[in-house]
């Protein structure tokens, strides 16, 4: 497990963007017979979700993407957690301001994933968008430049 690299994805309420990124990272690495060189999991940083499974509509897009995915139990970002990533990734500037709220400030282990995405500026909530597939095929092009 030591050598295991930690990484955390990161949403608002750990039911759409960060599972998604989880599961999606998760089906990645698989495929490059890299899992076992990976501790993947996902959080929320508000306690709105907590507890609660992947939201229906991503787990269509999901399906719709071929990415496999277990149940679900949104959990809140922990201060071990925080502190024993090596990478932290996060969706968009609302989660960068809860963060810096959460922790004091952001280190060189966090980044945003639409950094990763030429001309996106943020990994849109489809909570609120409702464009599940979209965020699907952001989050698969975020994992090719991430691994």
């Amino acid at each position: 497990m030591n050598d295991m690299k930690r990484i955390i994805f990161l949403c608002h309420g750990n039911i759409c963007r960060s599972v998604a990124a989880e599961y999606i990272a998760k089906d990645y690495l698989a495929k490059q017979g890299k899992a076992e060189d990976y501790e993947i999991i996902s959080r929320a940083l508000s306690h709105e979700e907590i507890g609660n499974d992947i939201y229906p509509p991503m787990k269509a897009a999901l399906r719709r993407a071929g990415i496999p995915f277990g149940v679900h139990h949104a959990a809140f970002m922990s201060q071990g957690e925080f502190a024993s990533a090596d990478e932290i990734y996060y969706m968009d500037e609302s989660n960068a301001i809860r963060l810096r709220r959460m922790f004091g400030s952001l280190d060189h282990r966090c980044h945003q994933l639409s950094d990763y995405l030429e001309g996106v500026n943020e990994i849109d909530d489809p909570w609120y968008t409702g464009r599940f597939d979209e965020v699907v095929d952001q989050l698969r092009r975020c994992m090719e430049h991430i691994f």
